[in-house]
C-alpha cells in the first residue's frame, strides 16, 4: 500500500467544479489585481478569525515581514521568537531590518517556551513572535501578559494554524497582528502563494494596505518604500470556495489524530503531540518524538508511507542567522517525524500506518 504524506488530488476532485467555475468567472472579469474578489475573501477570512480587518499579501512570508514593518521593526531592534520553525519566520525579521533574538520551546508542544521569553526581553526588543506549529496555538496567556508589562508587540506566525483555537480564540487575533500563509499545503492551501495579515487596529490595518502596495495610499503620494505584495483575485477565489470547507476538513484531521493518539499512547518509542488545555490544534502536521526516528523513517518509506521531518535543523544553527543556547529545539530536531494526517486519509491507510509503526518497534 501506498500512503502519501499528503495528497492535494483527493481534495481537489471534491471541489474541482465550484472552483472551477469561480476561477472562470475571474477570467470573465478581468480584474486580477486586488478588486472586489479580495476584497470579498478579506471580509469573509476576517468574519473566520473574528477580527475587524484582513489585508492580504503575495505570501504569508510578505504577511510576516510587512507586519514587522507596520509594528515599527527597524535596523538592528530585536524579535524574540522561536528557533524551531520554518526559516521564514526568522528570515523575515531579518529583511524588515531587525535581529531574532532565539529563546527555546517548550519540550511537550514545540512551542515557544513562556516562561524563557521575559528573560530575553532588553531595551531593543520591539516584538515577540510566537509561532503557532502544527496547528496548535502557542501558549499565549503569558506572552500577552509579558507584552503588555514590557511594552512590547505581540506579531502570531499563524501560517500553520488557520481556525486553531486557544481558549476559545482564533490563531492570530489575539497579539497586535497576525499573518497566516496560504501556501498549497497548508490546511486552507491556495493554487500557488498567498497570505493575510488580520488585526484589529484600523490605523494598523491601513499601513499595511499602503506598504502592500509600494507604500501609497492613494497613487499619489509616496510617504514611505514599501513593496508590491498582493493577494490576486484568482487566488482570492479558490480559497473562498476553500474556505468554507475549512472546518469540515479540520475536523477531520482532528479525529485521524485521534485515532493516532489511541494507538501510541501505548507504543514503545513513540511520544503522540501534546495538546494544552484549552487549545483546539487542526493539524496541518501531526508530529511525534520517535526513538530511532531516521531508521523508522527509512522503514516507514521502504513500506510506501510518506513522512517529513519538520524541522532538521533549527534555525540558532543556521549560518546566515544568530548562534543561542536552545537544547530542547536541537534535541526535537533529532527525534521529530511527521505522519499522514490530511483530510481525506482512509481508514485502511491509517491502520497501516500504525501497523507498519508497531512493527519497526517489535523488531
Amino acid at each position: 500500500m501506498k500512503v502519501p504524506l499528503l495528497d492535494l488530488k483527493r481534495q481537489w476532485e471534491t471541489i474541482r467544479d465550484e472552483v472551477t467555475k469561480k476561477v472562470a468567472a475571474t477570467f470573465e472579469e478581468q480584474a486580477f489585481v486586488l478588486g472586489s474578489r479580495v476584497d470579498e475573501f478579506e471580509a469573509q477570512f476576517a468574519d473566520y478569525c473574528d477580527t475587524a480587518g484582513a489585508v492580504g499579501v503575495a505570501s504569508g512570508t510578505d504577511a510576516l515581514l510587512l507586519a514587522l514593518r507596520a509594528l515599527g521593526v527597524r535596523d538592528g531592534e530585536e524579535v524574540v521568537t522561536t528557533p524551531f520553525t520554518f526559516f521564514a519566520t526568522a528570515g523575515a525579521i531579518v529583511n524588515a531590518g531587525g535581529t531574532p533574538v532565539f529563546v527555546d520551546i517548550d519540550p511537550a508542544t514545540f512551542n515557544l517556551d513562556p516562561d524563557l521569553v521575559e528573560d530575553a526581553i532588553t531595551e531593543r526588543t520591539r516584538a515577540i513572535l510566537p509561532v503557532h506549529l502544527f496547528g496548535q496555538t502557542a501558549d499565549m496567556d503569558p506572552l500577552l501578559d509579558v507584552a503588555m508589562r514590557r511594552g512590547v508587540a505581540i506579531l502570531e506566525d499563524a501560517a500553520q494554524a488557520v481556525g486553531a483555537l486557544y481558549h476559545g480564540q482564533c490563531a492570530g487575533r489575539m497579539g497586535d497582528l497576525g499573518a497566516f500563509s496560504f501556501f498549497p499545503s497548508k490546511n486552507l492551501g491556495g493554487a500557488g502563494d498567498g497570505g493575510m495579515i488580520v488585526g484589529e487596529d484600523e490605523d494598523l490595518l491601513d499601513h499595511l494596505r499602503a506598504l502592500r502596495g509600494h507604500g501609497t495610499r492613494d497613487r499619489i503620494e509616496y510617504p514611505e518604500v514599501g513593496w508590491n505584495s498582493r493577494l490576486d483575485a484568482l487566488q482570492a477565489a479558490v480559497l473562498s470556495v476553500k474556505l468554507a470547507k475549512l472546518d469540515k476538513w479540520s475536523e477531520a484531521r482532528r479525529r485521524h489524530a485521534a485515532v493516532y493518539d489511541e494507538a501510541f499512547l501505548p507504543q514503545e518509542g513513540v511520544v503522540p503531540p501534546v495538546v494544552l488545555d484549552g487549545c483546539t490544534p487542526i493539524y496541518n502536521q501531526y508530529v511525534i518524538r520517535a526513538a530511532r526516528r531516521d531508521d523508522l523513517k527509512r522503514h516507514l518509506a521502504d513500506c510506501g508511507i510518506g513522512t517529513a521531518i519538520y524541522y532538521p535543523r533549527p534555525l540558532h544553527h543556521q549560518p546566515c542567522l544568530p548562534d543561542a543556547a536552545c537544547p530542547e529545539a536541537d534535541r526535537a530536531c533529532d527525534e521529530v517525524l511527521a505522519l499522514p494526517v490530511f483530510p481525506e486519509l482512509t481508514g485502511d491507510e491509517q491502520q497501516y500506518v500504525i501497523e507498519k509503526i508497531r512493527e519497526f518497534f517489535a523488531r
